[in-house]
């Protein structure tokens, strides 16, 4: 052993090349520099750190210093700063490649965890390196922004130092999919969720939706869809919370599970809107901000930047045209189900 913490493969073969050095002036070679960028290489590897090495290094330079050198101090010293330097650089060059493998490693995780293509027990052993026990129940919440997201992107790392800032390691999981924001925790006690979503909206300005609460491996994916799907539910149906839990959003996947039947009375209840000057989108948006508004009249109209009168008639236009009153309880339903099913089915944009 040389010093107290390497073995003396580490420093093998630097004593002679030092006593040459100090009889003859010259610099280390390629072959040696080589050498000692392997021995980085391998020390880092080891688990050894640079500073252990280098002070290896540096014993053996004392140790060996020949009483009889005819080369100048400054030669030894030169060659010793090679020597350090290639050691570096060697060291420096395994720790990058772990941290590349340790990020592919990470990456093909969470592709595996999110969609669900790995073996059950093969991933439950590679969640546990990364912080997750699929033993428990977890949820997933994922934020997105005006712009995508990486990694390596300063909003991605203020919303996890927020979090680990106040939660420390509690078995969560940070990361980024498709430009967006995603946190995968144990969903009780859902804080560490909701904190998630009030850093994440904080820092993106965007929208951040909540899946359910799900056990195992199957249920991490399932959380993730739903998350996903109320996204994409929200953009649809312009909803303007900027925090959404899928379980509030349920009774939206009940209405198009029969699509075909959401289709007909879209049809049949709001088919002949397109009757109407403008067509179909001025009349449907107004019957959208009336039910968003309660049936308030004053507060739809207020939204619409029109007057009650001019709101008034166009709510007479359309019983006119459809035979069904917004103001009946009875025709109030279904024409409500009507205008959720033409926003869900991107109605008129888009045929029937």
């Amino acid at each position: 052993m040389t010093g107290r913490e390497l073995p003396e493969e580490f420093v093998d073969g630097y004593a002679g090349v030092l006593g040459d050095v100090a009889h003859t002036g010259r610099r280390l070679n390629r072959q040696e520099l080589q050498a000692r960028r392997a021995a980085g290489e391998r020390a880092a590897e080891a688990g050894h750190s640079l500073r252990a090495l280098v002070n290896a290094h540096l014993a053996v330079t004392r140790a060996s210093w020949p009483r009889t050198a005819s080369a100048p101090t400054d030669s030894v010293l030169a060659a010793l700063a090679q020597a350090v330097d290639a050691l570096a650089g060697g060291y420096e060059r395994a720790q990058h490649l772990a941290v590349r493998q340790e990020e592919a490693a990470r990456r093909e995780f969470i592709d595996d965890l999110l969609y669900g293509g790995s073996d059950l027990g093969r991933l439950a052993e590679r969640a546990e390196r990364f912080g997750l026990r699929l033993s428990h129940a977890h949820a997933v919440a994922v934020a997105e922004g005006p712009v995508a997201y990486s990694e390596a992107d300063p909003v991605a790392r203020r919303v996890q130092q927020a979090l680990v800032g106040r939660f420390g390691d509690r078995q969560m999981l940070l990361t980024t999919k498709e430009g967006r924001l995603i946190c995968i925790a144990p969903g009780d006690p859902a804080e560490v969720l909701a904190y998630f979503a009030r850093q994440a909206h904080a820092a993106t300005g965007g929208r951040v939706a909540v899946g359910r609460t799900h056990g195992g491996a199957g249920g991490i994916v399932q959380s993730y869809e739903e998350a996903l799907n109320a996204l994409e539910l929200a953009e649809r149906m312009g909803l303007g919370d900027p925090v959404l839990h899928a379980a509030d959003l349920l009774v939206y996947p009940v209405l198009t599970r029969d699509r075909q039947a959401m289709a007909d009375l879209v049809r049949s209840t709001l088919g002949p809107l397109q009757e109407a000057r403008g067509g179909a989108g001025p009349l449907l948006e107004t019957l959208a901000v009336y039910f968003d508004a309660g049936c308030v009249a004053a507060e739809a109209a207020r939204r619409l930047s029109l007057s009650v009168r001019a709101l008034t008639y166009r709510l007479a236009r359309v019983h006119q045209l459809t035979g069904a009153d917004p103001a009946d309880p009875v025709h109030r339903y279904t024409l409500h189900t009507a205008v959720i099913g033409a926003r869900l089915l991107d109605w008129p944009a888009q045929e029937l």
